[in-house]
């Protein structure tokens, strides 16, 4: 159990730094806001919504929130649709809050080359074990043209 937990977080370091690193690389040519405005956290419990939908942050949907049973680890399943007209790479930010909005932990997905009118599905996996209901937030989205 050890060996799964240390790889999987050497695992979650490396997409990170890769992520990282595409995005440095692509640039920020693309003619519409690369971040999602600054505000309150989109909520979602799981195939919500978000709260808002305006600039970048409208790309992204949670459609599933929960704490897997045998790890206890939180995840958030995210639909990224890119609805703007070039190939994007995207970075997505969420945060696991529980009941009385106490930040449990957090984690970061992230997709690149989607086509202008794609769909992407991936998940925030979070590493931290949770024992308690949670509720799902994307905290920040960034866009950059592939």
């Amino acid at each position: 159990m050890g060996k799964l937990i240390g790889f999987s977080c050497l695992g979650l370091i490396a997409l990170v730094v890769v992520l990282v690193v595409a995005l440095a690389a692509a640039g920020g040519d693309d003619d519409e806001p690369d971040r999602a405005p600054t505000g309150p956290a989109t909520r979602a419990t799981g195939g919500e919504r978000p709260e808002d939908e305006s600039g970048v942050r409208g790309d992204v949907r949670i459609t599933a929130c929960e704490v897997d049973p045998a790890t206890k680890w939180p995840s958030a399943e995210l639909l990224i649709t890119n609805r703007s007209s070039k190939a994007s790479t995207y970075l997505v930010e969420v945060e696991f809050v529980d009941a009385s909005d106490k930040r449990l932990g957090e984690a970061l997905a992230g997709s690149s080359g989607v086509a202008p009118g794609q769909r992407s599905e991936v998940t925030a996996q979070g590493l931290t074990q949770v024992s308690t209901k949670i509720t799902c937030r994307i905290t920040d989205v960034t866009r950059t043209a592939s």
